[in-house]
């Protein structure tokens, strides 16, 4: 914070003459995340100091939680449009269109903070304010996803961030009735004291009008719904908006409860209210509660908003204005509504078991007017809460930061030669035997089957789950008609989602692991044969006051926009969640890995033509389509060990620049494989990515029980390279081989048509033997039953928790 005797403007201001407030003020600046100058900025806009109430209204919708005040200029860079993209940032949530009369809601969120400090509540309320998200726009909530980042799970306290993280989003979402679908979690020592806990959801929307936010209708009345306004979560948004410490755990009533008993009956309500014609406009309450949905209704709308708080249904005896407006409390929502239309919807609402008080009206004044016991204790213009916000300018790094000019400079040749039958560790110089490797990658959490934890979801509910956890490369839920509006019971079609990001890669690149990021997410969800549509993204980041954060910050949003565009995925909103950096009590600063979290979903026209990860019959061929494999005449340098899962989890280094992403490459290879999906040539796609190829054969075998022999050609490339590299757009197919000679003939025709070149590599059998055998020419170099694999890597993080 700017230091007090040196800001020369806010002493001008405070010893100008007539200058007078009632409070602490120095105090009650830094309470409310404030800077001086914002401070000074404040008065001018308002021609007066502000009161209590006021600067803590400021205080949380200038806060980055609200504004984005360091990385809206970055987010300014995305593209938005596309030719499905109905709505796009700036509403609660993004929308496109899917057709047949059918539109699919979706956004992410974080709940990081308080999911530190309250790891049960703050991952509880943060699945309920992405749900709110969604049936705020008027759409039925219909999947939920998660990204989770924790500390090694060696450390108590990770394990017990983990356990009650996800008890709470399994206690809100199976209450609540929506499916947990999908997810990734990973683990790592930058986040021990910085948990990062991201929620997606999916709605389906099926009426003609998109319900947004901006308020309308001069002296329409404002109608308060759903739960009671308590004392909890106060100041959230700013609580959000700051480095971690350890005295963060005072910081308890930043964090809010939930009910998702309530939440569903609140779902039901509003979806029913929306049908009657009645609701102009709607806002839930989430960060900033009814600060941030009075001031964003009545700017977005270009409107003002009078509220009455002594309306406003309390469960706390004595509350002060301060405490209405910034409390977030949950399962709040805000209405504008046709006059006349009160009782009626009073009535629907209280069947529903719900609080609903009309508290206020629309004002043709452009401002944002609170009354509290008769008096006006809040009067400030709603563009300067909402829109007209501070941005605060950062200079760019002109070079790559020093720590990655030192990990660049690392090359695989810099590890032990290769042995025929293993390797040399570099931490303890141990020989370790490739097929030890294959299982010691395999048993690592950030690799590890996450079924501990997604047994813990109910992922079934709503019987529209096509797709299950841990079943495939993304989740598939099918689209069922709420009301059979314009739908025919011929279609069936599916909606697949997922969430990805290698925060290694990111650390080591942020514009290569961004690019990397979104480039995955949309081959994994054209391994089940899904057109991926677009994305939303969750920003988490270091503070970006630290100049190599905001570089960060900056490299990655450049990634992130390179590879939507060539993808043809538009960004339709999202977080940015900074600050996530742990303060020690000596004033060391520990910031997480940049995890920009990538929420992307896809259009599958015909569920009949899916694709999971298992091999689905013994004898089948398996194929490698994208980059070639290499052998004696050619290295390709876009897959490395450098970054790589094998490099961190089995030398103890993590280090090296990612590889180079060829996002052209991966257009034509997601565009051929969700063609021969279609055709049905193949039976069975996964993803090559974490760990690298011989992870990802093993994980094909441990999802179907079948054993596998590949034959790998010789080449002049390491071993270590061949198996674990990563990188790349390579997925594994398998087929049998009628169909082989299906995918042989539209291989060679699908090249022919295109500019870009890849392969299509034959690299072995699925069988029964129960055993993978990897095989380079006539050199057995992987021999390790099915079953060891299966108990290596669905058992790992059970193991861990309950040790």
């Amino acid at each position: 914070m700017t230091s007090f005797s040196k800001n020369t403007a806010f002493n001008q201001l405070v010893n100008s003459p007539g200058f007078f407030v009632e409070y602490d003020l120095l105090a009650s600046i830094e309470q409310e995340g404030l800077k001086l100058d914002d401070y000074v900025e404040i008065c001018r806009r308002l021609k007066r100091p502000p009161n209590r109430n006021e600067l803590g209204m400021f205080g949380v919708m200038w806060s980055e939680h609200c504004c984005y005040r360091n990385s809206r200029p970055l987010l300014k860079k995305f593209p938005t449009t596309g030719p499905r993209i109905l709505v796009g940032p700036g509403e609660n949530a993004g929308v496109v269109d899917i057709g047949f009369g059918q539109k699919l809601v979706f956004k992410i969120e974080s709940h990081n903070h308080p999911s530190a400090v309250e790891p049960f509540q703050g991952a509880a309320t943060g699945v309920g304010g992405i749900l709110r998200d969604i049936f705020t726009m008027g759409a039925r909530p219909i999947a939920l996803l998660n990204a989770l980042r924790f500390g090694p799970l060696e450390n108590e306290k990770n394990i017990s961030l983990l356990e009650g993280v996800v008890s709470g989003i399994s206690h809100y979402g199976n209450c609540v009735g929506v499916p947990t679908v999908g997810g990734e979690v990973r683990f790592d020592n930058s986040y021990s004291g910085n948990p990062l806990v991201n929620a997606m959801a999916l709605g389906l929307m099926e009426t003609d009008e998109i319900v947004c936010s901006g308020a309308s209708g001069i002296d329409f009345p404002v109608l308060y719904v759903g739960n009671t306004t308590g004392r909890d979560g106060m100041g959230g948004a700013s609580f959000a908006s700051s480095e971690l410490s350890k005295t963060s755990i005072d910081d308890r009533p930043a964090v809010q409860v939930g009910d998702p008993f309530l939440e569903k009956g609140l779902i039901e309500a509003c979806l029913e209210a929306f049908k009657t014609g009645y609701v102009i406009a709607a806002q839930d309450m989430g960060a900033a509660g009814l600060t941030c949905s009075c001031s964003e209704m009545a700017s977005k709308g270009e409107v003002g908003i009078e509220l009455n708080l002594d309306l406003v249904p309390a469960r706390e005896k004595g509350m002060t204005a301060y405490e209405f407006l910034l409390s977030e409390s949950q399962e709040r929502m805000l209405f504008v509504i046709k006059p006349g239309s009160e009782q009626e919807l009073k009535q629907l609402f209280m069947r529903w078991g719900l609080y609903v008080e009309v508290v206020g009206k629309v004002l043709k004044e452009k401002v944002v007017r609170v009354l509290h016991k008769g008096k006006i204790v809040a009067n400030i213009p709603a563009s300067a809460l909402a829109d007209d916000t501070p941005i605060e300018e950062h200079t760019l790094l002109n070079s790559v930061p020093e720590y990655l000019q030192e990990h660049w400079k690392w090359d695989e040749d810099l590890l032990p030669e290769n042995l025929n039958n293993g390797i040399i560790n570099l931490q303890n110089k141990v020989f370790i035997s490739w097929n030890n490797v294959l299982l010691n990658l395999l048993s690592n959490p950030s690799i590890a089957s996450k079924n501990w934890i997604y047994k813990q979801y109910d992922y079934q509910v709503q019987s529209n789950t096509v797709i299950c956890p841990g079943e495939a490369d993304a989740a598939v839920i099918r689209i069922r008609s709420q009301n059979n509006f314009k739908i025919k019971s011929k279609h069936n079609r599916g909606i697949a989602s997922v969430v990805d990001c290698n925060d290694r890669w990111v650390y080591l690149d942020p514009k290569r692991g961004s690019m990397s990021a979104v480039a995955e997410a949309a081959r994994n969800l054209s391994c089940v044969g899904a057109e991926p549509l677009a994305i939303t993204n969750n920003l988490n980041f270091s503070s970006p006051e630290n100049p190599v954060g905001f570089w960060q910050l900056s490299m990655s949003c450049e990634g992130i926009t390179n590879a939507c565009k060539v993808l043809d995925t538009p960004v339709t909103g999202g977080n940015v969640s900074l600050y996530n950096d742990t303060k020690l009590p000596n004033n060391a600063v520990i910031p997480i890995h940049p995890t920009p979290v990538i929420g992307m979903v896809g259009l599958i026209d015909n569920l009949n033509n899916l694709c999971k990860k298992a091999w689905l019959k013994t004898n089948d061929q398996i194929f490698i389509i994208g980059l070639p494999l290499e052998t004696k005449k050619n290295k390709d340098n876009r897959i490395s060990l450098s970054a790589s899962s094998f490099l961190e989890y089995i030398h103890g280094l993590k280090t090296g620049r990612p590889p180079e992403i060829d996002l052209n490459l991966e257009k034509q290879v997601n565009l051929f494989l969700r063609k021969i999906i279609k055709k049905g040539i193949i039976n069975s796609a996964h993803d090559v990515a974490n760990g690298g190829l011989s992870v990802a054969i093993a994980e094909c075998c441990i999802a179907s029980g079948f054993g596998a022999k590949i034959i790998l050609p010789e080449s002049d490339s390491r071993l270590d390279r061949t198996l674990f590299a990563e990188g790349g757009s390579r997925v594994l197919i398998s087929c049998s081989d009628y169909q082989a000679t299906e995918l042989k003939k539209y291989y060679n025709n699908f090249i022919l048509q295109e500019s870009n070149i890849f392969s299509l590599s034959y690299i072995g059998n699925v069988n029964n033997q129960k055993k993978l055998s990897i095989y380079q020419s006539k050199n057995l170099i992987v021999d390790i039953n099915i079953q060891d694999l299966q108990d290596k890597y669905k058992n790992t993080i059970q193991k861990k928790v309950s040790n």
